[in-house]
């Protein structure tokens, strides 16, 4: 799924970035280590050619300089023969390059002997002269010595103790040129930091892996962790939550559309109750592998809880695309499967809602899908579609299927009716009933107030009992008065889902005594749409007793003309909308007159509802339709007042003014 796709990459970014942070932080440190074992390798270079210098010093004094000085005073200064011996014991050792000055001072610091016959007072203050008077040599790094040119040099000063004597005479002062020292020293550095570097390198290389693995770790428990925040256990779908968060950033996108769909599985309790909550679970995996199978990859499913699934169409604003797509998608779901080697089928309500037609939150979606889904479970489609007419809100919905059950037996319901004319005679040819509620306290209601709750609830059952009968008995009265119109009864998709029905129907015409053929059951076009096995049998059975059958509201649901063939419908009745404008608008004009030819080709009958001026029924008459129904002639009345208005049997009415 998209969303998923998107999360991976989020947090393989959030990953790599992590470990490139890892990677520079613990450079540093790394760096840093090479940097001082650099400068302590290069400490030690020099910590030993200061020590090599004392010892090279040492020989020289005890080698070169003492033999030459065996009766020797400083404080008398050198004699002739003192100082041509000394001048050439010492030459060799200047002169080969090894030793850049040497000089002799006595205890005051007077140069006594100098290489290069310099005899002034230059160290009697310097406390590295002092230390080396009393007996501690030392040596020091000079940048250069006295002889510049030189480059820098390692200044040595020890006693002389010429061995004669075993008397200390004074101060001996050795600058030994640095550059051979120096190059050992640096090619011993080099070998020192390759090394090194081989091993920071290694070292690094450690880090780096570790770093990687913990990262990865990190990862894949954080990723982890969010998964079982946001996904069911059970089926590895999205859970509510999650569902939520991906649908609020569809509504939110620019320009977004598309549809919020509920299924909720019906009668699931009965697998748990038969089978075990195991069957269940497993059940619920099945639902949701077919869901996910079923539909694209950047649609989303969701189990929202118990065995409630969401799903997320993105971009989806096709009506009849969509519904067609969910019929397929819960044909899907409803396949056979096995269970504790029982086979079963799934049975699935679907309720759809658009977004942004429809609703722009996430709650206003969930809620009308959740309207819509209820009139699929109670329907013979599964399929639904919200339209806010069918779904608006009781006042409060217990409450009002509490009082519609008062009302059903105590008779607080009423039926009104409204003719329908043969437009090429103005002849009533039938009469529809349409029920009223007549409410102790909130005073007439309209069937949107109530029909609703009873369609969501089992009331639609004894509600559509009650208007049959009254309609029938009726209809015996006003034909008891000359008047053998038909009547038409309006009759829930619900009522159409089971053959006990058909029974209901043959029952009623016999306790009343109207003949089959007198009685039509109007069915609105949602309950043909999807040509279920079960409503297609019912209205054959209806057909062999003789009732005849509308399509109500044609034009507005999804009906297909092989779903019509296949039913053996008598009457269909061209929806409102299309009559409302039909003076006006050219294509609606088209379109009834293309319906009025079709149901022509199929046979059956064609009325036009909502009629409203002559103008229009003229229209009408002309193009072929067989009957209007609407206020140009009368509004919904008691069958009392429409006897009157008759003169004799099929008498025309008089025309009512337009509301």
């Amino acid at each position: 799924m998209a969303w998923s796709q998107r999360a991976a990459r989020r947090r393989v970014h959030k990953g790599t970035t992590l470990l490139a942070i890892y990677a520079a932080a613990s450079l540093v440190p790394v760096l840093a280590l090479g940097v001082t074992l650099v400068r302590g390798y290069h400490d030690a270079g020099i910590t030993r050619a200061t020590s090599q210098a004392l010892h090279q010093v040492a020989v020289i004094e005890r080698m070169v300089v003492s033999p030459a000085l065996r009766d020797a005073d400083f404080s008398q200064g050198l004699t002739d023969s003192e100082e041509y011996s000394l001048r050439l014991s010492t030459d060799l050792a200047v002169y080969d390059g090894g030793v850049a000055r040497l000089r002799l001072y006595d205890f005051d610091g007077h140069v006594v002997f100098a290489e290069n016959g310099d005899t002034g007072t230059v160290l009697a203050d310097d406390p590295a002269f002092q230390r080396a008077a009393n007996g501690k040599p030392s040596a020091t790094l000079l940048d250069s010595g006295d002889a510049s040119s030189r480059g820098a040099v390692i200044r040595v000063l020890a006693q002389v103790v010429p061995e004669a004597t075993g008397r200390a005479l004074g101060v001996l002062e050795v600058q030994l040129t640095y550059d051979k020292i120096a190059d050992q020293i640096a090619a011993e550095t080099r070998a020192a930091i390759i090394r090194l570097a081989i091993g920071l390198a290694a070292l690094y290389a450690v880090l780096g892996l570790i770093s990687w693995w913990t990262t990865r770790a990190l990862g894949r428990h954080a990723a982890a962790k969010e998964h079982q925040a946001l996904h069911d256990p059970l089926t590895g779908l999205p859970n509510r939550d999650l569902f939520r968060r991906v649908s609020e950033r569809a509504v939110e996108r620019a320009q977004g559309r598309g549809a919020l769909v509920l299924v909720d599985l019906d009668r699931f309790k009965e697998v748990n109750d038969t089978l075990g909550h195991h069957a269940g679970d497993e059940l619920l995996q099945v639902v949701g592998r077919r869901l996910q199978e079923s539909l694209r990859t950047d649609d989303t499913v969701a189990r929202l809880g118990g065995d409630e699934f969401g799903i997320l169409l993105p971009g989806e604003s096709d009506r009849a695309a969509t519904v067609e797509l969910l019929t397929r998608v819960r044909e899907a779901v409803g396949a056979e499967i096995t269970l504790d080697d029982s086979t079963l089928t799934v049975d699935a309500s679907f309720g759809i809602c658009f977004f942004p037609d429809d609703a722009d939150t996430v709650e206003d979606l969930l809620k009308n899908a959740d309207a819509a889904m209820y009139q699929g479970k109670h329907g013979p489609t599964g399929v639904v579609v919200y339209e806010e007419s069918a779904a608006r809100p009781a006042t409060d919905s217990l409450v009002l299927q509490r009082e519609l059950r008062r009302a059903i037996a105590d008779d607080q319901l009423l039926l009104q009716y409204q003719p329908k004319l043969h437009l090429s005679t103005g002849q009533v040819s039938c009469v529809e009933a349409l029920v009223r509620w007549q409410h102790p306290e909130r005073g007439l209601l309209p069937p949107i107030d109530f029909l609703p709750v009873a369609e969501r609830s089992e009331l639609i059952e004894p509600l559509t009992r009650w208007v049959l009968r009254q309609a029938l008995t009726d209809c015996a009265r006003w034909a008891e008065a000359g008047r053998p119109w038909s009547v038409a009864v309006n009759v829930s998709a619900r009522n159409l889902a089971t053959l006990e029905f058909v029974e209901v129907v043959r029952e009623t015409l016999a306790a009343t005594a109207v003949p089959p053929e007198r009685l039509y059951l109007e069915i609105t076009e949602t309950a043909v749409a999807f040509d279920a096995g079960q409503v297609r049998e019912v209205v054959e059975r209806l057909a062999e007793i003789g009732i005849s059958v509308s399509v109500d509201d044609f034009g507005v649901g999804y009906t297909g003309l092989s779903q019509l063939r296949a039913m053996s419908i008598r009457e269909i009745k061209i929806d409102r909308a299309f009559i409302a404008n039909l003076e006006e608008s050219q294509q609606d004009r088209a379109i009834v007159a293309s319906v009025i030819d079709l149901a022509h080709g199929l046979g059956c009958t064609v009325t036009a509802e909502g009629v409203e001026t002559q103008q229009v029924a003229d229209w009408l008459a002309d193009a072929g339709c067989d009957h209007g129904q609407g206020y140009l002639w009368l509004r919904p009345s008691p069958w009392q007042e429409i006897v009157p208005a008759g003169e004799a049997s099929g008498t025309a009415l008089p025309a009512s003014p337009a509301p």
